[in-house]
């Protein structure tokens, strides 16, 4: 029991790590693009700008969904708990 919520706990700082390490480097990848795309055409910058802040918003929201399944995982623990209606 005891190793089971170690497991979970490892997982959940895994799941939240890897996550937050995706997310950065994802956004990082984005504004340099973005950077180089404004340099080579001026002109376009405000259109570049609406999209990439769009697509900042969907990278940190795949990185929040990771950080709601970790919290599930941390509270409310499928592998810990008996399952409903089965016997223990």
């Amino acid at each position: 029991m005891e190793n089971v919520s170690a497991m979970v706990a490892l997982a959940c700082g895994l799941i939240v790590a890897f996550g937050a390490v995706g997310a950065s480097i994802g956004i990082a990848l984005m504004g340099g693009k973005y950077l180089e795309a404004a340099a080579r055409q001026p002109e376009i910058m405000n259109d570049l700008q609406t999209k990439m802040f769009v697509l900042a918003g969907l990278i940190d929201a795949a990185f929040l969904i990771a950080v709601a399944v970790a919290l599930l995982f941390a509270f409310t623990n499928p592998f810990v708990l008996p399952l409903a209606g089965l016997p223990t």
